[in-house]
Order: structure tokens, then sequence, then C-alpha cells
């Protein structure tokens, strides 16, 4: 009977045993999460765009009153640079977190799938005990 219990709690439980072993978070993995899910958001890339036409446009077309980064942006290059070296390691680190997230998941489906495939085994011997019973 504890057994069926145990089988029938696992089962039902899925969220909470994954909170479990996914939670507590450091504040370093909610924020790579955070940036990660930022940056990569269409709002990200499209004011991303609007930036950069606009550092391009305003530096092309004020000359005359004087501008902080000539044609081959210098400048911008090194400001994209220096934000593609700090966001990379971050996003790596939130898709690790994810792949962990992915690893505890599945070892959970595969535990309720052999607890499962255990019970099919019992009912199916359960009904040859029964058939063998009614001949």
């Amino acid at each position: 009977m504890k057994k069926r219990a145990e089988r029938h709690s696992l089962s039902k439980n899925h969220n909470g045993v994954l909170k479990n072993l996914i939670h507590p978070q450091t504040f370093g993995q909610r924020a790579a999460d955070g940036i990660a899910k930022w940056a990569g958001s269409w709002t990200f890339i499209l004011s991303f765009l609007v930036i950069l036409v606009l550092w391009m446009v305003l530096n092309t077309s004020m000359i005359m009153f004087g501008v902080w980064d000539v044609y081959p942006f210098i400048l911008l290059n090194l400001v994209l640079s220096t934000l593609a070296a700090l966001q990379a390691p971050v996003i790596l680190m939130s898709q690790n977190r994810q792949s962990q997230k992915d690893r505890i998941k599945a070892e959970y489906d595969y535990r309720v799938n052999r607890r499962a495939e255990k019970m099919v085994e019992e009912i199916l011997k359960s009904v040859k005990l029964i058939e063998g019973k009614r001949k």
C-alpha cells in the first residue's frame, strides 16, 4: 500500500519536486537569467538597432558641429565589442542553468516512467493471474 501511495505522489508532485531541486537561486543566477532573457528579446534588438543607426547618422551628418566618433566608428566598435564580451558569458551561464533544469526534469521524468512501467507490469501480472483462475 505504501508503494502505491509513493508512486502516486511522485507523479502528482511534479512541479513541487522540480521547484525544490532547482531553487533557491543565487543573485548571480537570477541576474544571468534576467539579462539573457532581456538581451534575447525583440525589444532589445530593435532598440539597439535604433541606437546604432542614430549613432552613425549623427556622427556622419553633424561633421560641421564636431563629431565624437569619426567615420570608421572606432568608439562604436569598442562599445559593441565590450557589449559582446560581457553578454556572451552571461548568456552562457544562463544556458548552463537551463541545461541543469532540463537534466533534472529528464531525470525526474525517467523515474516517473520507470515507476509507471513497473505498475503496468504488476497490472499485467494481475490480469494474467485472474485469467488463469477463470480457465
